[in-house]
């Protein structure tokens, strides 16, 4: 996509390669920890509380058995808070930046999901018609048939299609990061193996079926899925740190290291051809971007009316959370004044970060970012299920 290829070629940022760093010791969170209020002003007791809690979260997520660095953001009824902890880079030792871009893996999924529901209600893309209109041909393999799944299916995750990820091992991405990816090759991957079930007939999270959705894009917008998502949801939201980078391996602008742990040693992998995600995981934000963007999703402003009934249609997940996951967006029932019943939204996984974020329909937000994915290990993952939930809602 251009958009990604200008910035690079501006020079506002090129990051060196991929390293390994051997026998680390992370600074504690709390001797490394920032905390920017705003709007400024003299803290009452409720904004007093709500800092606490976010270092509390932040700490725990950069502290003991979590990632190098951290970010968590909030817009809440008391103000705007980004609190960071621990280190944006292992080798020098730098402060991750409030400011900070940073892969958002498949919270890329809200943003393809808004835009084929945008093509819905323009009569473009029918959500119960088969894959096959679309895509004639492609979905095949195994008991896998594109005649038989619709496109609301892959939107909400019930087309029973196996999850390419379960079939191209991090460590093979791992070993050559820049390839280049094609989203039909990834789905060439997934298909021939067997569905998990048939179609409509159970839920089963897939990146697939998003693979599949930005194809379908690209076929009725008789473009890329990257210049409709920048036209129709990043441009009209002025979402500046916002990106669908194409091949480029480059985080533009401030951005922590991302770091995997394979085994005991951490690798650097920050430079990362974003193809490998695609349409299902492949973009770059800052939590101030992914805030504006769900608040403006849920205020009404991208979707018309029925399409945003469809989105928050949730289908239930199974999961031990209770949750229900609509078309691109997943309700996760959570206890705590500020959250009567629950919220939307979504997490990100992408190889050197992990992303969570929510938001209520009264128009309050949180994100939080960690650059360390996968190897975080059940510390960090209990405290990224827990983060948004604590400085969202209160619990």
């Amino acid at each position: 996509m251009a958009r990604g290829r200008d910035v690079r070629a501006d020079g506002r940022y090129l990051s060196s390669d991929h390293m390994i760093t051997r026998n680390v010791v992370f600074p504690c969170a709390a001797a490394v920890l920032a905390l920017v209020v705003g709007p400024v002003g003299v803290a009452g007791a409720g904004e007093a509380a709500g800092g606490d809690r976010l270092r509390g979260v932040v700490e725990r997520l950069a502290g003991p058995g979590g990632a190098p660095g951290a970010l968590v953001r909030v817009d809440g009824w008391d103000g705007r808070r980004v609190v960071t902890g621990g280190v944006a880079d292992v080798r020098t030792g730098a402060p991750v930046d409030p400011r900070s871009r940073f892969r958002i893996g498949s919270l890329t999924k809200p943003f393809v999901a808004t835009v084929v529901l945008q093509l819905a209600g323009e009569g473009r893309v029918e959500l119960d018609a088969p894959v096959e209109r679309y895509l004639p041909g492609v979905v095949r393999g195994a008991d896998n048939d594109g005649r038989e799944i619709t496109v609301r299916q892959l939107l909400q995750h019930t087309s029973g299609l196996p999850d390419v990820l379960k079939h191209l091992p991090p460590l093979d991405i791992v070993r050559d990061p820049l390839r280049h990816w094609e989203a039909r090759e990834l789905v060439d991957i997934a298909l021939p193996h067997p569905r998990n079930f048939a179609p409509g007939k159970g839920w089963g999270y897939s990146s697939t079926n998003y693979l599949l959705a930005g194809m379908i894009i690209d076929r009725v917008a008789r473009g890329s899925y990257g210049d409709e998502i920048e036209r129709r949801v990043i441009v009209p939201l002025g979402l500046e740190d916002t990106f669908v980078p194409s091949d480029e391996p480059d985080i533009p602008g401030p951005h922590p290291r991302g770091y995997v742990r394979p085994e005991s040693e951490l690798v650097d992998i920050t430079r990362l051809n974003p193809t490998v995600g695609g349409a299902a995981g492949g973009m770059i934000s800052s939590a101030s971007d992914v805030d504006r963007f769900l608040k403006a999703l849920l205020d009404g402003r991208l979707l018309k009316r029925a399409q945003m009934r469809e989105m928050l249609d949730g289908h239930p997940t199974g999961r031990a959370s209770g949750s229900a996951y609509g078309l691109g967006l997943e309700w996760l029932p959570a206890k705590g004044p500020g959250c009567p019943g629950g919220y939307w939204g979504h997490n990100g996984d992408m190889l050197g970060f992990s992303v969570t974020a929510g938001a209520t329909r009264d128009g309050r937000q949180a994100t939080a970012m960690v650059n360390l994915n996968p190897g975080g290990g059940p510390v960090l993952d209990a405290a990224m299920k827990d983060a948004v939930p604590a400085v969202l809602c209160g619990g």
